[in-house]
This record gives C-alpha cells, structure tokens and sequence, in this order.
C-alpha cells in the first residue's frame, strides 16, 4: 500500500448524500479479481445518459474536474453492501482523498486497507469546500495528514479528525496484511517453537 504523508490535488465536488457503493461501482462490474481497471466504471449510472452517452453534467465529466483526485461528497458516503471494489474504484481512477461529513463503517475501512484517504470535516466546511471547487475550478485543495489539516491557497484551514492507529497505517502505508508481517520474525520463532519438526519446512 502506498504511503500517504500530504497530497494537493484538484477537487470534484459531488453534491449528494448517501452515496452507496452500487454508484460507485454497480454490481454488473465486479467480475474481475484483480483489483485494477475499476477506475473506468466509477459511477458508471450517473456519467452516462440513458442512451450510453456521457453526461455533460456530470461533474467527473467536465473538463474542469478531468484530472480530480479528491471527492468531496455529502453525508454517509459509500453506504450500501460491503463491497471493497467502492475502494478500488476509486484509488485506480485515481483519487487519493475523499472528504466527507461521515462515512459507512465498512467503506471507511475498505478505504483504509487501500490507501484511499477518507477523513470527515463539518457540514459548514464541507459546504464550503463545494462552493469552492465549483466556483474556482480547477480548485485546488492540500490534504496533510501528518497534522491533520486541509487548507488551499486562499485562506481555507480545517482539522480533521482521525485516530492515531489509523493515521499511522495510512502515513506508514500498511494494510492489515504489511501490520501482520512487520512481526514476522517473531511469527516464525512461535512456530519453531510450536511445531519444532516442521522448523525449516
């Protein structure tokens, strides 16, 4: 998982709560076992038209959002089944943060165990940060996660909150997997103790 210490990118705003996680990748997609090429099906509904053509509308469809890689969503964001591609979809069309008044539990660890940025700011921030991205797009937005601040060039600065186990895995890049093998060592002595006949196997 990659290390996420400060990242400024460009902001999409999307205007809308409860955002499940069959918007964001529905379910006729999750057919790969890779957890690449996600990324071209992000919200697949809503950026096309009935009759296949992409919405104009849509925000990830104008220019000016091309190259976001931070979602600034409404309350509740990835509600809906648990499943972890919402995650991956996100991270290969290349988004690194999401912000958020509040987050689904179980969307909120997928994206911890991706490296995708999750971290919840207050209604009035988050509105703002709306405001901003529409009217001075392409807007640009700094996520430190080393002090837990977002700001931009114009005077914006909001805490965030986040816990210190989560912040250390996303600023270390470690998944439940890299947490596991960082007692490797002592993994493999329990095991020689364990199981001595099979030490060396």
């Amino acid at each position: 998982m990659e290390p996420f210490k400060t990242h400024t990118g460009v902001v999409a705003p999307l205007d809308r709560a409860d955002v499940d996680t069959d918007q964001i990748i529905p379910k006729q997609f999750l057919k790969r076992v890779e957890r690449t090429g996600y990324g071209a099906f992000l919200f697949y509904d809503w950026r096309r038209t009935p009759d296949g053509e992409p919405d104009e509308g849509f925000v990830l469809n104008r220019p000016e959002h091309a190259e976001a890689s931070i979602l600034v969503a409404g309350s509740n964001f990835g509600c809906g089944s648990s499943r972890e591609h919402a995650a991956w979809a996100l991270r290969d069309y290349g988004f690194r943060v999401v912000v958020a008044p509040s987050f689904a539990d179980i969307f909120l660890g997928n994206a911890d165990q991706n490296g995708l940025v999750a971290l919840t700011l207050q209604d009035a921030d988050v509105a703002e940060l709306m405001r901003r991205a529409r009217e001075h797009a392409p807007y640009r937005l700094t996520v430190d996660l080393e002090t837990r601040v977002v700001s931009d060039e114009h005077g914006f600065r909001a805490g965030f909150p986040m816990d210190d186990f989560r912040r250390t895995c996303l600023l270390e890049g470690l998944d439940r997997i890299g947490l596991t093998l960082r007692h490797e060592d002592s993994i493999r002595a329990y095991e020689a103790r364990r199981w001595p006949s099979l030490a060396g196997s």
